[in-house]
């Protein structure tokens, strides 16, 4: 099994820095974040794409980093929780989430806010209900969803 041991040299252009990354060609999009890049803000869940925590923007689009290959992402803008804040001023959603208290145990609070974050850049965020509907891939086992929801409405101007 030679094939499986084999690494493949990515570049990955990252919260606005490129990476040089070896990584084996079935590594995701999630492990190579965590493990060999150590951004551990995106949170390893279900790891079936079911749960929602490792949530990143990938071309401004909300991508389930655990059923992405990083192979497949050279050439592409990622960006997870540790590239919102900007010259340590929080991004305004991040402030909506602490504002509304829309977090508990906070495991799936970066997942929340990426998707959050593709949401509203999809001009989805329109009402409570929309916001709910087009939130449902990221789950909170806290129960914080209508505080989530509300800081969402908040940072979209709703």
């Amino acid at each position: 099994m030679e094939h499986a041991t084999e690494r493949i040299d990515l570049t990955l252009r990252i919260n606005g820095r490129e990476h040089r990354v070896a990584v084996p060609a079935c590594a995701t999009l999630l492990d190579t974040l965590r493990d060999a890049l150590a951004l551990t803000g995106t949170k390893k869940g279900c790891d079936m794409g079911a749960c929602g925590a490792c949530t990143v923007l990938v071309d401004g689009r909300r991508v389930n980093a655990c059923l992405t290959l990083a192979v497949m992402q050279e050439g592409r803008e990622i960006v997870t929780i540790e590239g919102l804040a900007r010259d340590g001023t929080l991004h305004p959603l991040q402030r909506a989430f602490i504002a509304r208290d829309a977090l508990q145990c906070g495991y799936c609070t970066p997942g929340q806010i990426m998707s959050a974050i593709g949401l509203i850049a999809e001009g989805r965020a329109t009402s409570g209900a929309a916001i709910r509907e087009f939130m449902s891939g990221n789950l909170c086992r806290c129960g914080a969803y209508p505080n989530i929801v509300a800081a969402i409405g908040d940072a979209a101007g709703r």
